[in-house]
């Protein structure tokens, strides 16, 4: 297992990487994972909340939820949704990702937890000190946290987004979430759409498949591109 690592390719904005996210945890008991945040909604792609952005988001959560049994609150749809004062930005999160990645190797476990603040608990993961705040509330010390989260912001952040979009072409991906397991220098898309619900049936079959019993698959259309969920981003 130890020459074994799955790609995982996501924004943290990204709806359907939230419907995967039980996926992903079930599968880290089964090879080590590898993040690569990419950017959705960075530079001309950043969103300020807004009726139409609702509007436009809404229906698609919908059918996240409807297809992953993944929950959304109402603190989502009628607060965060409706505040207007609110940015969606990809880069703080990613950043913040990445520092708990370096600090203990608990990225994909924070980032579990800012999808749960942005889609259940309606916060602003876009905002620092949110994501200070929940960063603490699972154990990382805070002043060792922002100075590592801080200094991933910016040009590091940029560079990893900017390496992560080139990972997506390396594996064959068309968007986010796009997992991809690489097995002595070969890479296998995987297509998760049929597991998305079924966490532990996910982790047997990725078993089978690290095992070399089955056979490589095509990425899912359930995704969003790197302009968005389910199309454009909006202007």
């Amino acid at each position: 297992m130890s020459a074994v690592t799955l790609h995982y390719i996501y924004d943290p904005l990204c709806g359907w990487c939230y419907g995967a996210k039980p996926l992903l945890h079930a599968a880290r008991q089964v090879v080590p994972i590898q993040l690569h945040g990419g950017g959705m909604m960075t530079g001309n792609n950043r969103q300020g909340v807004s009726p139409q952005l609702r509007d436009y988001v809404m229906p698609h959560d919908r059918r996240i939820a409807e297809y992953t049994g993944q929950p959304f609150g109402e603190a989502y749809f009628e607060g965060l949704l409706r505040d207007h004062s609110a940015v969606f930005d990809s880069a703080p999160p990613t950043a913040a990702v990445l520092a708990a990645e370096q600090l203990e190797k608990r990225g994909l476990e924070l980032l579990g937890r800012l999808q749960t603040a942005h889609y259940v608990e309606g916060r602003r993961i876009a905002d620092n000190d949110v994501l200070l705040a929940l960063a603490e509330s699972i154990g990382f010390e805070p002043q060792a946290f922002e100075t590592a989260f801080k200094q991933h912001l910016g040009s590091q952040t940029t560079a990893h987004i900017k390496d992560s979009r080139q990972w997506l072409a390396k594996v064959g991906g068309q968007g986010f979430p796009t997992l991809a397991l690489e097995q002595g220098g070969h890479f296998t898309l995987l297509d998760i759409s049929p597991w998305l619900g079924k966490p532990e049936a996910f982790a047997a079959w990725l078993s089978q498949t690290v095992a070399g019993s089955t056979q490589s698959s095509t990425p899912s259309a359930l995704s969003c591109d790197v302009n968005g969920c389910a199309g454009p981003a909006i202007a």
